[in-house]
């Protein structure tokens, strides 16, 4: 299945996700320069870390070349009334490839909707992040070595945390798959992820104890609180709700890993030194594989 934008986890089947994984897997080893001549631009609504600088470098690396605006809020004409549908218009006709992170839910489907160029979703408001979910996927499968038959806790800000909606759509194409869903009931999973779910007969549960069911699960997938996506009243309240601690780390199985899109805050308190020596802790590693299935995707879109 070849698709021109990446806007939402529901696109990929799994034929073209394990054919993403591939092209991963051998530019780690050899990095061909198949874009030379081609440019990304990285427009970029929100603030961004990863995902902006891993596009960046991804492009590069391929032999490509990248102009970048890393607040397009305020830096770009948007400050002056210019709708996302105009802006759009005019970059892809500067550039062959656009990466667009936004504040509204929606925006990258209106933004490939008028652009004559591949638009990849970096990010929208509480939507989507679909090539976070790549790289989430492929840290499963390089970790644990399947994506069938495993336990999947995800722990946190379910409810406005676009993360875990667009891992749980490719989740739902694999078998055997339980999720089980760990948060306050003001944050927890949207009904329509639960539809999808059910849909899709993949089992999940909704619970609040995490410590009782960190050693049932392959994958432990913690998130930070969306603090600047939530109304006052919810703010409040978050502080603490969920941490991993080197006392609950140990509940963990030998196997198991523990993944976060990052940036990780007070969720979880790990040393440096764990970090670093305990294989259970996946995260650095999950952000550096995002760094290979972006230039794979750029590839696969642009070849």
């Amino acid at each position: 299945m070849k698709i021109k934008h990446l806007i939402e986890s529901q696109q990929l089947d799994v034929e073209t996700i394990f054919a993403i994984f591939k092209e991963a897997d051998e530019l780690r080893i050899s990095i061909k320069k198949p874009l030379k001549g081609e440019i990304l631009a990285t427009l970029f609504y929100e603030p961004s870390t990863r995902t902006r600088l891993s596009f960046e470098s991804a492009m590069l690396k391929l032999g490509g070349n990248v102009i970048s605006t890393e607040n397009a809020k305020e830096f770009s004409s948007a400050i002056k009334g210019e709708s996302l549908q105009d802006t759009i218009r005019i970059v892809s006709s500067y550039v062959d490839i656009i990466v667009l992170r936004h504040f509204e839910e929606g925006a990258a489907k209106i933004a490939a909707s008028a652009s004559s160029v591949p638009v990849i979703n970096g990010g929208d408001g509480s939507g989507q992040h679909p090539t976070q979910a790549l790289l989430d996927l492929y840290t499963i499968w390089k970790e644990i070595g399947s994506l069938d038959d495993i336990t999947v806790v995800m722990v946190g800000d379910l409810k406005y945390g676009r993360t875990v909606r667009s891992l749980c759509y490719l989740l739902g194409k694999f078998q055997n798959i339980k999720i089980i869903f760990i948060a306050p009931e003001y944050l927890s999973i949207e009904n329509d992820m639960k539809d999808y779910l059910k849909k899709h007969n993949i089992p999940f549960e909704e619970q609040t104890d995490l410590n009782k069911y960190l050693p049932q699960a392959d994958v432990v997938y913690m998130t930070r609180i969306q603090k600047e996506r939530m109304p006052d009243t919810e703010r409040r309240n978050t502080k603490g709700t969920y941490k991993i601690t080197k006392e609950n780390l140990s509940l963990l199985k030998d196997k198991s890993r523990l993944l976060h899109p990052l940036p990780h805050v007070e969720e979880i308190e790990l040393s440096v030194k764990i970090e670093q020596t305990d294989d259970r802790v996946a995260y650095f590693r999950q952000a550096e594989n995002g760094l290979y299935i972006r230039m794979a995707l750029l590839s696969y879109l642009l070849e």
